[in-house]
């Protein structure tokens, strides 16, 4: 469906522990190790074609009988490598290649049962016509149907294989089934009428784990001998059809789980009501904007935790390009930041979004500075490494980067730290980069008609318990210190009240 070796990475973005989309990411992925999808999330899309070719496959996708036919086809095609997995591990020639055989078989089941679902299914996105094409072509071919007969016949001529065996004492004689009666049946209704109440059970149980022993090995070399031509031509067809996956469907195979491994994931939402869109990308109208959006490492959790999920709205209009971020400890500042640029990401991967309706920047890069533990290796100070980290940024980032900022210059005086925030935002105002900052500085808030304030507000009869809800509005530090002198009555008015003689 894709040129895959365009869109992998070999590791993981220097952002995605700070957006915690390492935690997302490993909770799409889990149980589909062997598809190896973690580098299809490590590279954003650059192009807008190619980011709508996603959006497409993914719309296809969420039409549930669709959805449930690529689910079958994937799952024949795990038996299909379960089955050759388990010929790798045998010894036995005879024993591998019927493992292959069977393979073979399975595989030749899944292609044409998705040939006849794809070819009833509604399809719209370029991915997926493209490749119900392919796949028809390649169903009709003779590489493919000559697979197929000649799988049926083989199959057949070893049903034909019967053969006995005398056992006596040490000694095992094998030959061809000769039309002999059977006589299980007359013997076991013989002494059928001795039986009386539960017995015990004297019938011997064959062993089924995969692998022969060396009598069994023997045997069937024996029966191979009996039946050389059948056994001939099972040689023949391993060698033949060594190559029979085609590189289109196993690519397909793997890729398609891509977009299913996503939308199961963000099915579980869903089915608890929480919107997902797919917004509109620009690589140049900065006017951004996300309804009712979500930290979705967050979200996972608390639903696990059967906690409320909070929503929050974000949008930046004309010239505004930064959003300050102020208000009281733990009332929900960098869950905000974090939701901002896992959307912008996730857009960008082609992915549906946290959210009822968004519209977003194609950015070029993506940085974020989170606070960090001092490293003593470095012998530099906390002070000097965020001065470090940010000026590195700064001179990576251009005018269509997002830069996320959170909780910078703490180890320092107020002061310093005011002057120092100054200096960044109004270096990032003169890139018209677009930003989060998270800080305590308020003064930050107002500093350019580029900078807009949100706050995160507490509920206003008790200040002490937090909403979570992030507006935009103006800063004011002291508003949230009075809330909490009021509660306990530590206001000039109240304490006068109090010390009254």
């Amino acid at each position: 469906m894709e040129d895959d070796a365009k869109h992998e990475a070999r590791e993981a973005p220097a952002f995605f522990v700070d957006l915690n989309l390492d935690q997302i990411i490993d909770t799409i992925t889990a149980g589909k190790d062997e598809y190896h999808l973690q580098p299809f999330f490590y590279a954003p899309l650059k192009d807008p074609d190619a980011i709508r070719y996603r959006y497409e496959v993914m719309q296809d996708l969420e039409d549930k009988a669709l959805f449930t036919h690529i689910e079958s086809f994937a799952q024949k095609m795990r038996v299909m490598r379960e089955h050759l997995a388990q010929a790798d591990k045998l010894h036995h020639r005879y024993q591998k290649e019927r493992w292959f055989l069977d393979a073979v078989q399975v595989y030749g089941d899944a292609v044409q049962c998705l040939v006849d679902d794809l070819s009833l299914a509604n399809l719209r996105s370029r991915g997926l016509l493209a490749f119900r094409e392919y796949l028809t072509d390649y169903a009709a071919s003779d590489r493919y149907t000559s697979l197929l007969s000649d799988t049926r016949r083989l199959k057949a001529n070893l049903s034909a294989v019967i053969y006995c065996l005398f056992i006596q004492e040490n000694r095992i004689k094998v030959r061809k089934y000769e039309s002999e009666a059977d006589y299980s049946a007359e013997v076991q209704a013989t002494f059928e009428k001795f039986k009386q109440g539960g017995v015990k059970d004297y019938r011997v149980k064959f062993v089924e784990w995969p692998d022969m022993n060396h009598v069994e090995a023997q045997i069937l070399d024996f029966v191979a001998r009996l039946y050389p031509d059948v056994f001939s031509s099972l040689d023949d067809y391993c060698t033949q059809h060594g190559s029979y996956l085609d590189e289109t469907i196993a690519v397909f195979d793997r890729e398609i789980q891509f977009y299913i491994a996503y939308l199961e994931h963000i099915g579980i939402f869903r089915r608890k009501g929480l919107p997902f869109c797919y917004p509109q990308l620009s690589v140049q109208r900065k006017e951004v904007f996300d309804h009712d959006c979500f930290d979705l490492a967050l979200a996972y959790k608390l639903l696990h935790e059967t906690s409320p999920i909070v929503c929050n709205d974000f949008y930046l209009e004309g010239r505004e390009r930064i959003l300050v971020v102020s208000g009281p400890n733990q009332g929900g500042k960098t869950t905000f930041a974090r939701t901002f640029g896992q959307v912008h990401y996730l857009a960008c991967l082609g992915c549906p979004i946290p959210g009822r309706e968004a519209q977003l920047l194609l950015f070029d890069r993506l940085f974020t500075h989170f606070e960090k533990e001092e490293n003593i290796s470095n012998l530099r100070g906390k002070l000097q490494d965020d001065l470090v980290r940010i000026h590195d940024i700064l001179d990576q980032s251009t005018g269509n980067s997002i830069i996320i900022v959170n909780e910078i210059f703490t180890s320092t005086a107020l002061k310093d730290a005011i002057f120092l925030g100054k200096v960044v935002l109004e270096r990032i105002i003169q890139l018209d980069a677009l930003c989060v900052c998270v800080t305590f500085i308020d003064e930050l808030a107002t500093l350019s008609e580029k900078t807009v304030s949100m706050v995160s507000t507490v509920v206003p009869e008790n200040p002490a318990s937090r909403t979570y809800k992030i507006v935009r509005r103006p800063a004011d530090g002291l508003s949230y210190a009075i809330s909490i002198a009021e509660k306990y009555r530590l206001t000039h008015g109240s304490l006068k009240e109090r010390i009254k003689p």
